[in-house]
């Protein structure tokens, strides 16, 4: 048994109907006057993958570069290993990509677009 289709969404709720309004003026010639609707796009920002962006620098739609660079995060990790565990292991955080911030470069002017904090 397989579940009912999908009816949607509400009308009226996510949809704004462009509204006509007909003008008339001296010479008889009826003017159509339409509302617009204005539409933002949102990008979303990256995690620790490539993504494709738009560079604010070049304009162009690129697939970023990725570089793990040290961070807040990785410095924590290696105190608290050095600190309560044993200290020759606490530079493990140091060769691990995972521990890292990673910073998203365009491949066309290499900027950097945006940087992955680690949380």
């Amino acid at each position: 048994m397989s579940a009912p289709p999908y009816p949607g969404p509400p009308m009226g709720v996510y949809q704004a109907q462009p509204t006509i309004q007909i003008v008339s003026q001296p010479a008889y010639q009826p003017q159509v006057v339409y509302s617009v609707n204005h539409v933002a796009v949102v990008q979303h920002l990256p995690t620790d993958c490539p993504a494709r962006m738009t560079c604010p620098h070049c304009q162009t739609s690129v697939l970023t570069r990725t570089e793990y660079r040290n961070g807040t995060h990785t410095w924590l990790i290696c105190v608290l290993i050095g600190l309560f565990l044993c200290w020759p292991c606490c530079f493990i955080p140091f060769c691990v990509d995972s521990c890292k911030d990673v910073e998203h470069i365009c491949p066309s002017c290499n900027n950097i677009l945006y940087t992955y904090k680690r949380k």
